[in-house]
C-alpha cells in the first residue's frame, strides 16, 4: 500500500458521503463536462441566484462513519428507560411476528417503494392494503374502508369533517365529543374544529342527543375501559340527522359486537397493536370505515378492484378524483400520505394469525384482565367500571405512591386520572406481569396466585364483556386470512407480493417533487432497536432521555439547515406540516388582533396539498398566475396582494418552483407578501435543492414544513410513512402545536395538537438523524450539488429528443426537469400515459406524470443515482422516442404498437396468439440492459374507468383468482 495518502485522506475516502452519492468523482467530472460546467461550484454559480446563496457553510458537524454513527446513537438510545407499559390510551406493546419484522419492516423491497400511482408495478402492496381494508370492514362491520390514515387522532378529525359534509342537519355547527374519548384524540379534533369554526360540546356520551349537533364522536371501549351499549346514543343522534363516529379498539372488536352492528356511521381507530411497535408514538396505521353511500366523502385513499387489458383482475387506487391533487381546495382532505407500510404490517399480522389466532390473542388479553380485576376486588380495591376488555381504572387512595411503586417495579401505569390509575394489558402480558401489578396495587403480602384467580374466573364466570355485546358474527372468512399460518407459507406469501412491486432496490424511481433517494441501511437499523420501538408516547419524559436528546440534536440541525429559529416535530406527514404551519400563521394574526386575515395566495403551479391545506384552516384561496417561463407572475402577485389588502394572511410558495427552476425573484415575492402584512409559507417539497446552498429562512420565508421522507431519507414505504416537521421564525414559535397529555417545552402554551403523539412518528426520526450525522455539513451540500448536476445531465442528454419545458438562468434546471410530451402526442397520438407504461418494459417506474403540467413527465433523479443508471434512463427515453417516431411516420399502426400495449407481461409474451406487428423480444427486452435485470409486471395496463364505475374495495371471492 502506498504511503502517499494521509490518515485523514484515507478516512475521507471511506466516508458515508461517497456511498450515499451515486456518481464517483470521475463520473461527476464526466457529467460536468457534458453539461458545460468546470466544477460543481461553477454549476452552482450558473444555476442558483447569487443573492440567495448562503454566506457561511452549514454547522451540523463533520460526517461520521456508519460504524461510529451507529455506536453513538446506540449510546443515546440506551438512555431511554424501557419499563413495561400498562398505560394504554390507544398504544400497546405487541409481538411483531419475526417473519414480518425481517421480511417487511426491514426489507427495502417493501419500504422503498413509492405510492402506487403506477399500479401495474404495485400489485403486491395493493393486495396487502386491500387485505387491510377487508380486515377493517370485517372488524368494524361497515361497508367501505380506506387504505389507512395517519393516526387515531387525525382519523377522528377527518370523521368530524366527513360528518359535516354528509349530515342532513345542515344548520348545525356543533360537534359532540364524549368525555370518555382518549384525551389526545379530543385535543386533535378540537384543534381542527377551531379552524373550521365548529363549536365543540363535551360531556357524557348519553347526553349527545341533547344538543343540536351535526355529528358525535364516541369511544368503544371508553378510554377508561368501560364497555357500554351505545346503540341508544347512536340512534338518538341519528334521529336528529347527526352522524355518529365510533373510535374503537381493533383488538377488542375481535370479541365485541362491531360498531356497524351497533348502528354507527363511521368507525375509526389505530391498528398499532396488530404487530406494529409503539415507537414513542408512531408511525402507525389508522383504520377508517364508513357506509358505502359516503364513499365520495371518505378521506384518504381507497384501493379498488378493476381489470387489465387482458380482462384479468387487477388492483388500483380508486376514486382518485376525490384527492387533493385534483380537487385542490375543494378536496375532502389534504392527506397526501397514508401509512401503507404500517397498514401492510397490520394486514400481514391478521393474515398470519388468522381469525382463530386473533381470537386466541384477544381472549388471552381479556382473561388476564379478568384475573387482575378479580384479584383487586377480592382484596378490597374498587374499580371504576364493572365491564372491561383490556383496561381497568383502579381507584386508589395514594395515586402518587402507587405510581412510584410501579416505577420501582419497572412498570408504567396511566397517571392522568383523578384518584385512580389506569391499567391496560396486551398480548405481551405474562403471568409474572399480572403478579407484579398485584404487588404494586395491593402491596406485598397479598397472598394471591394467578393460577387460583384463573380458576376463580372460570368457576364464577367473571367476564368483563356484557353478554349482549359479545360478537356473534364471523370475521376474516376470506381465504387469505385462513391459509398462511405456518412461517413457510407466510414467508412465501410475503415474497410473492414483493415480487410484483418495483421499488428502489430494483431501479431508479425518478419522480419529480417526490425525491426517491437512497434510504441507507445504516439509517434504517435503529428503527427496530427496542430502545426506540418499545417506548409508549406518554411514558414519563424522564424515561425518554435518549429520545429527547436525539430529537433535540436533530431539531438543532434542521434549524441550522432551514435558517429558522424553532421547530416542531409533531406533524406526522407533509400535509400535516402544511396544516400546522398555516395554523401557526393564523394564530399569529389572531394574537395581533388581525384574525380577519383569511386569504392565501397560491401560484397556479402549486402542489394540490397547498390549497387543500389552506381550506383546512378556513382560508380563501386566490390563485396567482405563472408567466411563460413557469415563474410566479410578479405583476399578478402584486395585483392580487393589493386587491386582497388587509385580508392577506399568507402566500404558499415552493422553492425551487414546482416547474424545476430557481426563481430569480424569490426575495421580491417574499417582500411583496410581507409589505401587505402577510406571511410566507415555503413548501418544503423541494428542499433537496436547497440544503447547504440556501435556506427558506435565509431567503425570507416565515415557515416551512420539511418532508423528512424526501430530503432527509425516511423511505416512502409504498405510500407512507412520512414526517412533516415545521420550522418557523421566532415570531411564530409561540404558536407551534403542543399536546394535552405531554407538555412540550418551547411549544405554544395554549396551542392544541395536530397529531395524536407529542413528537409525531418519533421512531423514524433516527433515520434522518443518521443521515445528517453521517453526511455532515460538507456532505449535505455536496448531495444538493450532485442532485442539481444529475438533473441537468438528464436534461442535457435528452436535448434533440425531447423538449425541457422550463429552464432557469443560463439554461439550467434545478434538481428536476419537466419533459414536454405534448408535441409528440399531437403529432403521433402517443400519450404521456403510453410512455409512462412503456418505461415499465425498460425496468423503470415512470417519472411524475402530468404534474404540474398536463402532458409532461417531471424527472428528479436525486443525488443517489450513478451515471450508469442515469444513462440507462436516458437511453430508455431516447429509445422510446424512436418508437414514437415509428408511430408518427406510419411504420407502426396507431393502436397496434408496443407503446399502446405497454406494459407487456409474461402472459403476453407466451401467448400463442401474439397477433401484433412487432417482435416479442422488442416488447419484453427493448434495450440490452434489460436482459441483466428484467422486471415483469404481473398485470397489463389497468382500466381505471372500469374500476371506478364498478367500485369494489374488499377482497374478491377466491374463485375469481382461480378463474384466472
Amino acid at each position: 500500500m502506498s504511503n502517499s495518502s494521509t490518515l485523514a485522506q484515507l478516512e475521507q475516502k471511506n466516508s458515508f458521503v461517497r456511498r450515499h452519492i451515486g456518481p464517483g468523482e470521475q463520473e461527476i467530472q464526466a457529467m460536468l463536462e457534458t453539461i458545460g460546467a468546470s466544477s460543481l461550484d461553477d454549476l452552482m454559480s450558473q444555476t442558483v441566484p447569487a443573492g440567495i446563496e448562503l454566506d457561511k457553510p452549514l454547522e451540523v458537524g463533520e460526517g461520521a462513519t456508519e460504524v461510529d454513527a451507529l455506536a453513538e446513537l446506540k449510546a443515546v438510545a440506551q438512555k431511554n428507560t424501557i419499563n413495561r407499559s400498562f398505560i394504554g390510551m390507544g398504544y400497546y406493546d405487541t409481538h411483531v411476528p419475526n417473519v414480518i419484522l425481517r421480511n417487511v419492516l426491514e426489507n427495502p423491497g417493501w419500504y422503498t417503494a413509492y405510492t402506487p400511482y403506477q399500479p401495474e408495478i404495485a400489485q403486491g402492496r395493493l393486495e396487502a392494503i386491500l387485505n387491510f381494508q377487508q380486515l377493517t370492514i370485517d372488524l368494524t362491520g361497515l361497508e367501505l374502508a380506506s387504505a389507512s390514515l395517519l393516526d387515531e387522532g387525525t382519523a377522528a378529525a377527518e370523521a368530524m369533517s366527513l360528518s359535516k359534509r354528509v349530515s342532513k342537519n345542515k344548520k348545525a355547527n356543533l360537534y359532540f365529543i364524549a368525555d370518555d374519548v382518549h384525551p389526545q384524540t379530543r385535543d386533535v379534533v378540537a384543534t381542527r374544529a377551531e379552524m373550521f369554526g365548529f363549536g365543540i360540546v363535551t360531556g357524557p356520551a348519553e347526553e349527545a342527543a341533547e344538543h343540536d349537533v351535526f355529528g358525535a364522536l364516541l369511544q368503544y371501549p371508553s378510554t377508561t375501559g368501560e364497555i357500554s351499549d351505545i346503540r341508544g346514543v347512536i340512534a338518538a343522534v341519528q334521529a336528529k340527522k347527526g352522524i355518529v363516529s365510533v373510535a374503537a379498539d381493533l383488538m377488542s372488536l375481535v370479541l365485541l359486537e362491531s360498531p356497524g352492528e351497533l348502528g354507527a356511521d363511521v368507525a375509526l381507530g389505530s391498528a398499532q397493536r396488530f404487530g406494529v411497535p409503539m415507537g414513542y408514538g408512531g408511525p402507525h396505521a389508522a383504520f377508517f370505515a364508513t357506509r358505502d353511500s359516503y364513499k365520495r366523502s371518505l378521506p384518504g385513499r381507497i384501493i379498488g378492484v378493476s381489470k387489465d387489458s387482458r380482462g384479468n383482475q387487477a388492483l388500483r387506487m380508486a376514486l382518485q378524483t376525490r384527492e387533493q391533487h385534483i380537487r385542490r381546495e375543494k378536496a375532502n382532505s389534504n392527506i397526501c400520505t397514508a401509512q401503507v407500510l404500517l397498514a401492510n404490517m397490520a394486514s400481514f399480522y391478521a393474515v398470519y394469525h388468522g381469525p382463530q389466532g386473533l381470537k386466541t390473542i384477544a381472549e388471552r388479553i381479556h382473561r388476564f384482565t379478568s384475573i387482575l380485576a378479580t384479584g383487586l376486588t377480592q382484596k378490597g380495591l374498587a374499580l371504576k367500571h364493572n365491564t372491561w376488555f383490556d383496561t381497568l381504572t383502579v381507584q386508589v387512595e395514594d395515586k402518587e405512591a402507587v405510581l412510584k411503586a410501579g416505577y420501582e417495579a419497572g412498570i408504567n401505569l396511566r397517571s392522568d386520572l383523578e384518584g385512580a390509575v389506569g391499567v391496560s394489558l396486551d398480548e405481551t402480558t405474562t403471568r409474572g406481569d399480572v403478579l407484579t401489578l398485584l404487588n404494586v396495587l395491593l402491596g406485598d403480602g397479598h397472598g394471591l396466585k394467578v393460577e387460583d384467580l384463573d380458576a376463580e374466573v372460570t368457576t364464577q364466570d367473571k367476564n368483563g364483556i356484557p353478554a349482549d355485546l359479545m360478537r356473534t358474527s364471523d370475521i376474516l372468512t376470506h381465504e387469505v386470512f385462513n391459509k398462511y399460518h405456518s412461517e413457510t407459507e407466510m414467508l412465501r406469501y410475503i415474497k410473492s407480493l414483493e415480487n410484483k412491486d418495483l421499488a428502489l432496490n430494483h431501479s431508479m424511481i425518478s419522480l419529480g417533487s417526490c425525491t426517491m433517494k437512497l434510504n441507507a441501511t445504516a439509517e434504517m437499523i435503529p428503527v427496530t432497536w427496542p430502545e426506540f420501538g418499545q417506548l409508549h408516547p406518554f411514558a414519563p419524559v424522564n424515561q425518554a432521555a435518549g429520545y429527547q436528546e436525539m430529537i433535540s440534536e436533530l431539531s438543532e440541525w434542521l434549524i441550522n439547515i432551514t435558517g429558522y429559529d424553532a421547530l416542531s416535530m409533531q406533524p406526522n406527514s407533509g400535509a400535516q406540516g402544511e396544516y400546522a404551519g398555516l395554523l401557526a400563521i393564523q394564530r399569529y394574526h389572531e394574537s395581533r388582533g388581525e384574525g380577519h386575515r383569511n386569504v392565501c395566495l397560491i401560484p397556479s403551479s402549486a402542489h394540490g396539498t397547498n390549497p387543500a391545506s389552506a381550506q383546512m384552516v378556513s382560508l380563501k384561496v386566490v390563485v396567482v398566475n405563472c408567466d411563460k417561463n413557469g415563474n410566479v407572475d410578479l405583476d399578478d402577485l402584486r395585483k392580487k396582494a393589493q386587491e386582497v389588502g388587509d385580508n392577506l394572511s399568507c402566500a404558499m410558495i415552493t422553492y425551487p418552483s414546482t416547474h424545476g427552476v430557481y426563481e430569480e425573484t424569490i426575495r421580491e415575492i417574499c417582500d411583496i407578501v410581507h409589505d401587505h402584512g402577510g406571511q410566507v409559507y415555503m413548501d418544503g417539497a423541494n428542499m433537496n435543492a436547497q440544503v447547504g446552498i440556501t435556506s427558506p429562512g435565509f431567503i425570507g420565508s416565515d415557515v416551512s414544513h420539511l418532508n423528512l421522507h424526501k430530503t432527509f431519507c425516511i423511505p416512502h414505504g409504498g405510500g407512507g410513512p412520512g414526517m412533516g416537521p415545521i420550522g418557523v421564525k421566532s415570531h411564530l414559535a409561540p404558536f407551534l402545536p403542543n399536546h394535552s397529555v405531554v407538555n412540550i417545552d418551547d411549544a405554544g402554551k395554549d396551542c392544541g395538537a395536530v397529531s395524536a403523539a407529542p413528537w409525531g412518528s418519533a421512531s423514524i426520526l433516527p433515520i434522518s438523524y443518521m443521515y445528517i450525522k453521517m453526511m455532515g455539513s460538507a456532505g449535505l451540500r455536496k448531495a444538493t450539488e450532485v442532485a442539481i448536476l444529475n438533473a441537468n445531465y438528464i436534461a442535457k442528454s435528452l436535448e434533440g429528443h425531447f423538449d425541457v419545458l422550463y429552464k432557469g438562468r443560463n439554461g439550467r434546471v434545478a434538481h428536476e426537469c419537466i419533459i414536454d410530451l405534448r408535441p409528440l402526442k399531437e403529432a403521433s397520438g402517443v400519450s404521456e400515459l403510453d410512455i409512462a407504461k412503456r418505461l415499465i418494459d425498460y425496468g423503470f417506474h415512470s417519472p411524475t406524470m402530468s404534474f404540474p403540467v398536463a402532458g409532461t413527465l417531471m424527472v428528479e433523479p436525486t443525488e443517489s443515482e450513478s451515471q450508469y443508471e442515469l444513462d440507462r434512463f436516458v437511453n430508455a427515453m431516447i429509445s422510446i422516442r424512436e418508437e414514437v417516431a415509428k408511430v408518427e411516420s406510419g411504420e407502426w399502426d396507431g393502436e397496434n404498437n408496443p407503446l399502446h400495449h405497454a406494459p407487456h407481461t409474461l402472459a403476453d409474451i407466451c401467448d400463442s396468439d401474439w397477433g401484433r406487428n412487432y417482435d416479442r423480444m422488442l416488447a419484453a427486452y427493448p434495450a440490452p440492459e434489460v436482459h441483466r435485470n428484467k422486471f415483469w409486471p404481473s398485470v397489463n395496463r389497468i382500466d381505471d374507468v372500469y374500476g371506478d364505475r364498478n367500485l369494489m374495495c374488499s377482497c374478491p371471492a377466491i374463485d375469481t383468482y382461480r378463474d384466472e
